[in-house]
C-alpha cells in the first residue's frame, strides 16, 4: 500500500491551471526528488503538499488518511524552506524546540529530541547562538534539525541549497544523503538541480507545465528518457540533440523510420572525436574545456550541428582544429518531430 499517495492533484491561480491532475505513489522511506525547470510547478506541488495552499482538485492520502482538506499543522509533515525560515531573535535550541514547545511537550522530552537532532547534525556547540552568528550551512542544518526533532512522517525540503555556495553545497548535499539513510525518513525534496536528483533520489520526478513527464531512478531517466525533454534535462553536460537533417546520410540511413525528420540524442560521452577524414561527420573544434578527470570538446559541423563530447583523458586538441566524430548510433536515441522517442539503445 501506498504511503503517500496523489490522485488527480489540481491547482488554478484564477483561469491558470498550474498543476494539471498529477498522480503520484510514494513509498515508504523514498527519497523522492522532484526536479524541472522554473516554473514548472514542482514547489507548488510540494507546497500543496505540506498545506501551505489550497488543493483545487483530486486528493492526497498520507498512511491510509485523507489529508486533502486538513490545515498543515495537522498532516504530520515539517518542511525546511530555501530561506532557512529561522527566528532571528531566538537561539539555536530555541529554535529547533519552538514547534515542540507550542505543542505544549514535556520539557525534558524537548530536551532529549533537541540534544538528539543537534547531535545528528554536529550542532551540539552552537546550541546558544542566534542566527546571525552562524554559517549558511549552519543555518540550513538548524532548519533541518527543527524538523527532525517534529519527527514527521514525511520530511519536505524546497531547494535547502540554493543559497549555499558551490564547495558548501556539494557538503550539505552529502549530509543530506547520510541523514535521510540514518533517518529512514520518507523524504520529498524540490530542486532545479538535475546534479543534487542525480545523486540524492531514490526515485526522480521530471515535471513540465503542471504536468509529469518520467518517474524513475536516476539510472532509469538518464538510460531511458521518456521523451526529449526528459533527455535533455539529465545529465551534464546536457545530451546532444541535433536535427537529422543536419548530419550527412550516413547518419540519417541508420534513424528507424519513425524518426524520419526528427533528431538523434546523444550522451557526450557516445561521441569521440577523431582526426580528419576518420568519418563521414566533420567538424571544428570550438572550445575546449579541461576539467582535469575529463575533457569537454565543443564541435560545430559544417551543416550546423553542434556537439559536445566526453573524454576521460586529456587532448592536445585546440579551438579550430578541423576533426572528425566518431557517432555510436548503437547508443543512440531517436526522437520524431514532436520530441517524443522512437528509439534509443536501452529501450
Amino acid at each position: 500500500m501506498a504511503y503517500l499517495q496523489l490522485r488527480g492533484i489540481e491547482k488554478f491561480f484564477g483561469e491558470h491551471r498550474a498543476i494539471k491532475g498529477i498522480d503520484l505513489t510514494i513509498q515508504q522511506g523514498e527519497f523522492i526528488v522532484f526536479v524541472g525547470p522554473s516554473g514548472c510547478g514542482k514547489s507548488t506541488l510540494l507546497r500543496l503538499i505540506a498545506g501551505l495552499e489550497g488543493i483545487d482538485g483530486g486528493s492526497l492520502m498520507l498512511d491510509g488518511r485523507d489529508i486533502t482538506d486538513q490545515p498543515s499543522s495537522k498532516r504530520d509533515l515539517a518542511m525546511v524552506f530555501q530561506s532557512y525560515a529561522l527566528y532571528p531573535h531566538m537561539s539555536v535550541y530555541e529554535n529547533m524546540s519552538f514547534a515542540l514547545k507550542l505543542a505544549k511537550v514535556d520539557k525534558q522530552v524537548i530536551d532529549e529530541k533537541v540534544q538528539n537532532a543537534a547531535r545528528i547534525l554536529n550542532l551540539t556547540q552552537y546550541l546558544q547562538r542566534t542566527p546571525k552568528e552562524l554559517s549558511g550551512g549552519q543555518r540550513q542544518r538548524v532548519a533541518i534539525g527543527r524538523a527532525i526533532v517534529r519527527a514527521p512522517k514525511v520530511f519536505l525540503f524546497d531547494e535547502p541549497l540554493s543559497n549555499l555556495d558551490a564547495a558548501l553545497r556539494g557538503q550539505t548535499r552529502v549530509e543530506i544523503a547520510k541523514l535521510h539513510r540514518d533517518l529512514g525518513a520518507t523524504t520529498i525534496y524540490v530542486t532545479h538541480d538535475q546534479v543534487e536528483a542525480m545523486t540524492l533520489a531514490d526515485r526522480v520526478v521530471v515535471l513540465r507545465d503542471g504536468i509529469i513527464e518520467q518517474v524513475g531512478t536516476p539510472l532509469e531517466l538518464y538510460d531511458k528518457p521518456a521523451n526529449q525533454f526528459v533527455a535533455q534535462f539529465i545529465g551534464t553536460p546536457q545530451m546532444n540533440v541535433v536535427p537529422l537533417q543536419k548530419l550527412p546520410q550516413p547518419v540519417q540511413q541508420q534513424a528507424p523510420a519513425g524518426a524520419a525528420g526528427g533528431a538523434i540524442g546523444l550522451r557526450p560521452e557516445n561521441i569521440a572525436v577523431r582526426g580528419t577524414g576518420a568519418t563521414p561527420v566533420t567538424g571544428q573544434v570550438d572550445l575546449i574545456e579541461a576539467l582535469g578527470a575529463e575533457t569537454l570538446i565543443y564541435v560545430t559541423t559544417p551543416g550546423g550541428a553542434q556537439f559536445v563530447s566526453r573524454l576521460n583523458d586529456r587532448t592536445g586538441l585546440r579551438a579550430g582544429d578541423a576533426v572528425s566524430l566518431d557517432i555510436d548510433a548503437s547508443e543512440a536515441h531517436w526522437f520524431d518531430t514532436a520530441g517524443r522517442i522512437v528509439a534509443g539503445h536501452a529501450a
